[in-house]
């Protein structure tokens, strides 16, 4: 079976948020394309660490800042949301008003965010600066896409795009291990702060170098921006997201469950404006036609499930190695470390089976993560007390096998049957919906974790305890996940090479 490339924009882990051809500014081109690409690579790099780096950092957070279990949720889940549903509008912005403009105003607000979630005294002002840092890395994050389709002859692009795989797979792997390290070696006694500090300098010198580097390019004909459709998202998605994290700590009291239910409303809201801007003849944030469509909204589906069971995952393994079992941040990052290398191994391979095997693939890869994560919670669930670190690294690797499998070419997949002119608005939904659902999943499953924290027994077997419990909904989520991707049409159009 010959499978259709769905474009560039879908390799890796993350995919571009509608990114469009443009052309070069006169006076302001790169010698070779290729000085370029390191230089735009470092702001997926930074983007997606300060994701992983805070997971392993969380439980450092909350016993320093104080923060209640659902303010560390908000830290982890608020940057998710804002960098969701910014994504597509920083594509149209960076088309509009130039890439590299917006590359530099993204990575110079990135690093001005970091400098304020490192000086955070209390966690209300974290969550502020790290819903403030998902904004300035959605600026930011797609011109790297879009820059890589315009700068890169079309012949080479696969090698920019493979370039930007491996390193959002290395970020992965960084983040557990730099986290862990600079937590441990409480630099100048400020424990989990020097996660945030480290972006300043690669920041500064990333913008130095973007200054020299970097062409101007626009897009010939930017689509609008769909001011009222991102309103209302946000608004959505806060209204959904609050309340999940902060109502159990609160005794789930009225306003909770009203704002659980004006979610609802917001979301069909949503709809009702979208379909308002299309017809006016605009460019809606999100084309609802796509949804008409049996395999995107199947895909999309999966998209948003797949990944609220990754990052929520990670969190809750974060917290009891470090709360429950007292290990270090180090000693977490180092629990990691086969999992993320697992994850980076069979990213790589996916890269080269896919093409010939097709969609066997994910699947291999689904069932390889759903049966890792049925062995830790029946590990957790039985030894109870007894629960070790050493024994979970086999069922961890388990998970990172399958992950690196399913993740990184889901995207590629799901846009396989999407028309070439749909691909930028399609990749920009699903690359939302990741964000989405990692932000979701954080929400829901740390609802579970912390909800099933008991007084009794020793401190191990409460953590393993709330973990074996919260695993259970994340193995529910790759066994739908997995069905969902059985349920994705194989046919594919064949694609002349």
């Amino acid at each position: 079976m010959t499978h259709r490339k769905a474009g560039p924009a879908a390799h890796g882990p993350t995919s571009a948020p509608q990114a469009t051809h443009g052309t070069a500014l006169a006076g302001s081109t790169a010698a070779s394309p290729w000085r370029a690409l390191p230089v735009i690579l470092v702001g997926s790099f930074m983007a997606i660490l300060d994701t992983f780096i805070v997971l392993v950092a969380a439980p450092a957070i909350q016993a320093d800042l104080h923060a209640s279990d659902g303010e560390v949720q908000l830290i982890v889940a608020g940057y998710q949301i804002t960098y969701a549903v910014a994504l597509i509008t920083g594509a149209r912005l960076g088309d509009a008003f130039g890439r590299k403009r917006l590359f530099m105003v993204g990575m110079g607000l990135f690093t001005l965010t970091s400098v304020a979630c490192a000086l955070a005294p209390t966690a209300g002002v974290l969550i502020g600066a790290r819903l403030a840092q998902g904004l300035s890395a959605a600026l930011m994050f797609p011109q790297v896409f879009s820059m890589i389709q315009v700068l890169i002859p079309a012949q080479q692009r696969h090698r920019a795009f493979g370039a930007l795989g491996s390193v959002i797979g290395v970020s992965t792997v960084v983040g557990q291990l730099v986290g862990g390290l600079l937590i441990s070696a409480d630099l100048f006694g400020t424990t989990w702060r020097p996660v945030f500090w480290v972006n300043v300098p690669i920041g500064l010198i990333t913008l130095a170098l973007a200054a020299r580097v970097l062409p101007e390019t626009r897009a010939p004909q930017a689509r609008s921006l769909d001011l009222p459709g991102l309103a209302v998202l946000t608004m959505a998605l806060f209204l959904l997201v609050i309340p999940l994290v902060e109502g159990r700590d609160a005794g789930w009291p009225v306003w909770s469950w009203v704002s659980l239910a004006g979610s609802v409303v917001a979301f069909v809201l949503f709809i009702v404006v979208e379909r308002w801007v299309e017809r006016a003849g605009r460019a809606p944030l999100v084309s609802l036609r796509l949804f008409a469509e049996r395999p995107f909204a199947i895909g999309i589906t999966l998209v948003v499930v797949a990944y609220a069971g990754v990052n929520s995952f990670f969190l809750i393994l974060s917290l009891m190695l470090q709360n429950g079992f007292g290990m270090s941040a180090l000693g977490a990052g180092l629990e990691y470390t086969p999992l993320a290398v697992a994850f980076f191994a069979t990213s790589l391979l996916a890269a080269r089976w896919t093409p010939r095997h097709g969609r066997r693939v994910l699947e291999l890869g689904s069932v390889l993560a759903a049966t890792g994560f049925l062995a830790t919670l029946l590990m957790a669930l039985s030894a109870g007390g007894r629960l070790s670190a050493g024994p979970l690294i086999a069922p961890l690797i388990l998970v990172g096998l399958g992950n690196g499998l399913l993740l990184p070419q889901l995207l590629n997949t799901v846009l396989g049957r999407i028309p070439p002119s749909e691909i930028g608005m399609a990749s920009g939904v699903l690359s939302t919906g990741q964000q989405v659902g990692g932000a979701v999943g954080v929400a829901v499953i740390g609802v579970f974790f912390f909800d099933a924290l008991t007084p009794h027994g020793s401190r191990v077997a409460q953590y393993a305890h709330a973990f074996g419990t919260a695993a259970i909904l994340n193995l529910a989520i790759a066994v739908v996940a997995t069905a969902l991707l059985f349920a994705l049409p194989r046919e594919k159009p064949a694609e002349a090479a």
